[in-house]
C-alpha cells in the first residue's frame, strides 16, 4: 500500500461524519516512514492534516504531506490548514485532488509554493473524487449527492402482491446496505414504505447493535400520516418528516412523538421534490440515501434528481401484475430516453448480485 492509499483509507473512515466538510486522510512521512496520519473530524473540529500534523509533532520537519484534498486556505469553523502546514517545518505536500470550493480553489496549493514547498496534485485522484463525491456536488450546488438504493427479484419486484418484502435480499447485501446508511448524512423513504415496513431506518454493525453514528431520517409524507407509533421515532438520531399542507393538529401528533415537521412547497398535491433537496442541502445535508418505495423512487427518476444507483439484485423471481416494482412513476416513452449508468460496477455478495453506477 502506498502512502496516498493509506490516506484514502483513512479518508474512508471519516464518511458520514464530517458534513459539510469532506471526508480527506492525510499521513506524514519522514525518511520514508509513517510519522503521523489522521481522517477529518466531525464538522467544528480538527481537520485530517491537522489530526496528522499533530501526531507527527516535532517530526514532520523536513517531511512529506499526503492529503487526499488540497489543504484549506480559510477560516472556516477551524483555521487554515495551510497556517498548520507552513508551521510544522513540511517541505513536501501531495494532494491527491484539488478542492473546488470556492473558498479553496487552488489557493491552499498556491500559497504552499510561495512559500517554497513543493506540491504534487493528482496522485490517485479518481479515489479521492470517489471518496469525496458527495462533497463534490454540494460545493457547486448547494443540494445532496443522491444515491437510490433497493433490493429486487430478478423480475424488478420489491415486494409481492400482498406487500411481503422481507427478506427479497440476503444476510451479505443487508450487511452491506447498513454500512451505506453509516456512510449517508440522511435515509429516505416514502410513507408508504414507512406504514408498510415499519423500518427502524437505523445503521447497525455487524453484530446488530446501533452505529453511534446515525443518519438523519427523511420521511416524504406529503399529509402527515406518520403514526406515533413507527419504531423510527423511538430510535437514536433525528426524524424528519418533509409534508405539505397538514393540519395544526397532525402537525402536533408528529411532534409529540419526536418527530420533526419540514414543512415543503408543494407541487400538485405532494412534496416538491426539488425544494426538498434544497432545504436539506441548506442543513448541510451532502448525501442523502433513498431507500424506498417505488412511487418516490420513480418520482426522483422524473425529477432528475438521482446521481447514483446501487440496486442489489436476488435470484428470485415473484411476478404479479400489482407486485410493486423498484422504479414506478411516470417513467419513459421510448428506449432512447431510459436512463444509462455509467462507470458500473458489479459484485457478487453471496447468491445476490450488486450493481453500482452513475446517472
Amino acid at each position: 500500500m502506498t502512502h496516498m492509499q493509506r490516506a484514502l483509507s483513512l479518508a474512508r473512515q471519516a464518511l458520514g461524519t464530517t458534513s459539510p466538510n469532506p471526508p480527506v486522510g492525510a499521513v506524514v512521512v519522514k525518511d520514508g516512514e509513517v510519522v503521523g496520519e489522521g481522517f477529518t473530524q466531525p464538522y467544528g473540529h480538527a481537520h485530517a492534516e491537522i489530526v496528522a500534523l499533530t501526531n507527527s509533532g516535532p517530526r514532520s520537519k523536513g517531511g512529506t504531506l499526503y492529503t487526499t484534498l488540497e489543504p484549506c486556505s480559510h477560516h472556516g469553523q477551524t483555521p487554515p490548514c495551510t497556517d498548520a502546514i507552513l508551521q510544522s517545518g513540511i517541505v513536501k505536500v501531495i494532494s491527491a485532488t484539488a478542492d473546488p470550493n470556492p473558498r479553496v480553489k487552488g489557493n491552499g496549493i498556491s500559497i504552499l509554493q510561495d512559500a517554497g514547498i513543493q506540491t504534487h496534485v493528482g496522485e490517485e485522484e479518481d479515489q479521492a473524487k470517489k471518496i469525496i463525491e458527495a462533497y463534490l456536488k454540494f460545493v457547486e450546488t448547494g443540494s445532496p449527492f443522491v444515491t437510490v438504493k433497493f433490493g429486487s427479484s430478478l423480475d424488478g419486484k420489491i415486494a409481492t402482491n400482498t406487500g411481503e418484502s422481507q427478506w427479497i435480499t440476503g444476510e451479505q447485501s443487508l450487511q452491506v446496505a447498513h454500512k451505506l446508511r453509516a456512510t449517508s448524512d440522511a435515509i429516505m423513504v416514502g410513507i408508504n414504505t414507512v406504514l408498510t415496513d415499519d423500518s427502524k431506518l437505523t445503521s447497525r454493525n455487524l453484530s446488530g447493535g446501533n452505529q453511534e453514528h446515525q443518519p438523519l431520517r427523511v420521511v416524504v409524507d406529503s399529509r402527515c400520516r406518520i403514526p406515533p407509533s413507527a419504531s423510527m421515532l423511538k430510535e437514536p438520531g433525528h426524524t424528519l418528516v418533509a409534508a405539505t399542507n397538514i393540519s395544526a393538529i397532525d402537525q402536533k401528533q408528529a411532534e409529540d412523538a419526536g418527530a420533526e415537521i419540514l414543512q415543503v412547497p408543494s407541487e400538485n398535491g405532494r412534496v416538491d421534490l426539488v425544494s426538498l433537496m434544497k432545504q436539506l442541502g441548506a442543513r448541510d445535508i451532502t448525501s442523502v440515501i433513498v431507500e424506498g418505495g417505488g412511487t418516490l423512487i420513480g418520482a426522483l427518476f422524473d425529477k432528475g434528481l438521482v446521481d447514483k444507483v446501487i440496486a442489489f439484485i436476488a435470484p428470485t423471481v415473484i411476478g404479479g401484475i400489482s407486485a410493486p416494482s423498484a422504479v414506478m412513476g411516470l417513467g419513459i416513452e421510448h428506449l432512447i430516453d431510459a436512463t444509462r449508468l455509467e462507470h458500473v460496477e458489479v459484485e457478487i455478495l453471496g447468491q445476490d448480485i450488486l450493481i453500482s453506477g452513475y446517472v
